[in-house]
């Protein structure tokens, strides 16, 4: 079985340390590292390259959204997955570490069950958003102006991969995109990574957020 490497990066100790006694007693899992800063969580990934990193919103000097922003765009931690926590779900930062590159965002009254899941999904390269925080990115762009059109999708995206797109957009498994599609799985997989490699996108995440910020679904649709 192959581990996954988990660094945290929280500024309570005893959150980390709760997160520390799960993994460690979880079959799988390593602790890559602990820090309290975000600027430490930057240094830790830099040293560590672990495979996932839990990530506080709300930590001192460097918080965690510029900490996943610094992470995401180095060129040395791009494997690097960031899995954000907060205490709320309505957090006002969803949309703005969604946008830095975050894989993923959970509430940290998860269940220990469903945390460990949510980090083997990140880790596997799949992004991770709870109905709730799926609502609150909607409601993001709901509030905001009119978006870009269509047109400002690359002219090489095809009008197949705009379809698979925004079906992404609208919460669609892999699964339901192949039923929807009348294509294989394995189909659907070569469509995502190839929007992933057109558009610059590092997972699903950043795809349904490009759908609605080039305006190629509209959120009341």
């Amino acid at each position: 079985m192959s581990v996954i490497r988990v660094a945290l990066a929280d500024d309570h100790a005893l959150l980390r340390d709760s997160f520390r006694l799960l993994l460690g007693n979880s079959p799988g899992f390593a602790v890559a590292g602990e820090a309290s800063t975000g600027a430490g969580a930057v240094d830790l990934c830099r040293r560590e390259r672990p495979d996932v990193v839990l990530m506080d919103v709300r930590m001192p000097r460097t918080d965690g959204i510029e900490a996943t922003r610094r992470i995401c765009r180095d060129p040395a931690t791009t494997g690097v997955r960031v899995l954000m926590l907060t205490t709320f779900d309505l957090d006002e930062y969803v949309y703005a570490a969604l946008r830095a590159g975050a894989s993923g965002f959970l509430v940290k009254d998860t269940s220990a069950a469903d945390l460990l899941t949510a980090i083997r999904v990140v880790a596997s390269g799949e992004a991770l958003l709870s109905p709730s925080v799926t609502r609150r990115l909607i409601a993001e762009f709901v509030a905001r102006p009119p978006s870009h059109a269509v047109d400002a999708l690359p002219a090489t995206v095809t009008d197949r991969e705009r379809e698979v797109l925004a079906l992404i957009a609208r919460g669609r498994s892999n699964a339901e995109l192949a039923a929807e599609l009348h294509v294989s799985p394995g189909t659907v997989k070569t469509h995502i990574g190839r929007l992933l490699s057109k558009l610059g996108a590092r997972d699903r995440a950043q795809l349904v957020i490009l759908a609605y910020e080039t305006g190629l679904i509209s959120p009341r649709s």
